[in-house]
């Protein structure tokens, strides 16, 4: 039985299906078309708006579904989470909700909101803000161009910024964080208690995931003389240790380990002072941690001298 599968139409897409594409399955769509085609016959795609995306999991239109934790939480949907997936449409980071107003504005802080007049696409979120701070605001729903809007039409502004750049271009300040929000992978949770359904959520699960660990990680290999060999594994981090191979004629070793991208500069000056020879970097398609569920993967993706291989 195939899973109906949403995927995010907008800002989200482009990235979307390039990690689908690492995590080995090849999605395409035309301009005019929300129903992309997958090549694997257990997966039917539909795309949808983000902001849609988690009422229809909830209401089982959906089997699963992809959007950010911040439409999950502004439209209160009762639905599983399967895992969290950190990618975004221009960095890995998480976006956020802000409070921006007009850089001359005389508005500091929440409590300086009394009265005024707020343009957000996220109504449902800005309210419960403003609730829980004791404010009372008049909120407007946007249908775009918010960052606009200020001073002219409105007071304030709540909106997604992930770089804040687009803010700082239509001077706009932060006054506030409301929400930071994730991209997360959702089910229906009477989809989530089929075991066929389940077990096709949970291979993607693994396989996006693997994908998302590989961006970060490089394969890094050496050749270590046996005299050298102990120091140039001790230089090494590894998820779990370096993986040692002895090559013809015993007194040579072919050394390789899974490494933090942004480590390896600082890493092979220390590994041929070590001792080692003949560095090659390879970029990676997936990590997978086979453990996950046993925990073995949290503590593993937090090392850095003791995380790789």
């Amino acid at each position: 039985m195939a899973i109906i599968l949403g995927l995010p139409k907008g800002s989200l897409q482009e990235a979307t299906f390039a990690l689908f594409k690492r995590a080995g399955f090849n999605v395409s769509c035309s301009s005019r078309s929300y129903i992309p085609s997958i090549d694997d016959d257990d997966i039917k795609c539909r795309l949808l708006r983000p902001q849609e995306m988690s009422r229809y999991v909830e209401l089982g239109l959906l089997d699963a579904g992809i959007c950010g934790y911040d439409w999950i939480y502004e439209n209160g949907s009762d639905v599983h989470e399967v895992c969290e997936l950190n990618y975004s449409k221009a960095t890995s980071n998480p976006v956020r909700w802000v409070l921006a107003v007009p850089e001359n504005s005389p508005v500091k802080t929440v409590k300086d909101l009394e009265g005024k007049r707020i343009s957000t696409e996220a109504v449902g979120l800005t309210r419960r803000w403003l609730k829980k701070n004791g404010v009372k605001a008049d909120i407007e729903f946007s249908w775009g161009a918010t960052e606009v809007k200020a001073p002219e039409l409105v007071d304030a502004i709540v909106d997604l910024t992930e770089t804040g750049s687009s803010l700082r271009a239509n001077k706009l300040r932060i006054v506030d964080t409301i929400l930071v929000s994730t991209t997360r992978f959702v089910a229906n949770k009477e989809s989530w208690k089929d075991p066929a359904k389940r077990a096709k959520i949970e291979q993607l699960k693994m396989l996006l995931r693997g994908a998302l660990d590989a961006q970060s990680r490089v394969l890094l290999k050496c050749n270590a003389p046996k005299a050298s060999l102990e120091a140039v594994v001790a230089a090494l981090p590894a998820l779990h240790a370096p993986t040692v191979n002895g090559l013809h004629g015993g007194e040579w070793f072919a050394v390789e380990s899974v490494v933090p991208e942004n480590d390896v500069r600082n890493l092979i000056p220390g590994i041929i002072a070590s001792g080692a020879t003949v560095i090659i970097e390879l970029p990676l398609n997936k990590v997978i941690f086979g453990n996950e569920e046993n925990g073995e993967r949290g503590p593993a993706s937090r090392r850095t001298r003791r995380a790789g291989k």
